[in-house]
């Protein structure tokens, strides 16, 4: 049973680069939803994570130290980290992890922050913001605060690989079969659906390199959630959710079928769930424009 505390309390929001920068109505989303739930999110001067794959392939000393360093913020403030990526979970909780077990990589880390000020204590907690909906708040609470079920979305859910990866760090849902987001999902009334290559890669880190593989990748994905019959696709990490904004009208051409399928953060439909309008959030940024399905499900959208 998935059962969460529902005191108040404060978190530093780490929204990382890609939402900041690019997708700041995700932001906006996750906000509006946590202070709605009761908890307060208070900013830092946070840096990069940095990146858990580039960065730390070409230098893990600047992807530990980097990393510490903004768990330091945390450490100073006495508060918990709730993150709004994979990416920057992965490595705010793997800085932590690898520091807590190479005594001769924390020395290392320790001696270059302390030049800068900083004093690494390895007391911070790291959630990410799926995780922290589940365990801090509780389905139960979520539940109470929906005004507006969202009948009628047939969501075909996304975590991505970097949410339950690698699981020796990351403790939390089941890194095989993932059931936070779905439990998410069916909460605020919509449905979350089997499907063919649910657990597949967006194709996102192969698109770098080789863009026919992240376009193969990405129509798998595509093809499998259509024949379900879902609706749209549900996300909860921002490089996830601009490769499937990103890729359909190039996986249309290339495979001569049309895709244009909405793409949610779950932070969206919770907001919406929660009364809040597609104006509120910033909807009309989205590239597939989800106001024809919202509209379906009695949701109007004037923008």
């Amino acid at each position: 049973m998935l059962r969460g505390r529902t005191k108040k309390m404060q978190a530093l929001l780490f929204a990382g680069c890609t939402i900041s920068n690019r997708l700041p109505f995700l932001e906006k989303s996750a906000r509006l939803v946590f202070k709605d739930l009761g908890i307060e999110f208070i900013d830092a001067p946070f840096t990069c994570c940095p990146d858990p794959v580039g960065v730390q392939a070409i230098s893990e000393k600047t992807w530990l130290t980097l990393g510490a360093r903004n768990l330091c913020l945390a450490e100073q403030e006495k508060k918990k980290i709730i993150s709004l990526c994979n990416g920057c979970s992965e490595t705010l909780i793997g800085v932590k992890s690898c520091l807590d077990h190479d005594k001769e990589s924390l020395n290392e880390v320790k001696k270059v922050l302390s030049k800068k000020g900083y004093d690494y204590k390895g007391t911070s907690e790291t959630f990410h913001f799926i995780r922290s909906l589940i365990e801090d708040v509780g389905i139960g609470k979520i539940k109470e605060k929906v005004k507006r079920p969202l009948k009628g979305l047939k969501c075909a859910t996304h975590t991505g690989c970097h949410y339950m990866r690698p699981s020796d760090w990351i403790k939390w849902d089941d890194p095989l079969e993932p059931k936070y987001l779905d439990v998410l999902v069916n909460a605020v009334g919509a449905e979350a659906l089997d499907y063919e290559e649910k657990m597949l890669c967006c194709g996102a880190g192969v698109d770098r390199t080789n863009n026919e593989v992240g376009l193969e990748v990405a129509h798998r994905k595509y093809k499998g959630a259509t024949e379900a019959d879902a609706n749209c696709l549900v996300v909860n990490c921002p490089a996830c959710f601009q490769q499937f904004e990103n890729t359909q009208r190039d996986v249309s051409k290339k495979y001569e079928e049309k895709y244009k399928i909405p793409v949610f953060y779950i932070t969206e439909l919770i907001a919406l769930a929660f009364g809040y309008n597609p104006e509120d959030l910033g909807l009309r940024y989205h590239r597939n424009r989800p106001k024809k399905l919202l509209k379906s499900i009695g949701i109007e959208d004037p923008q």
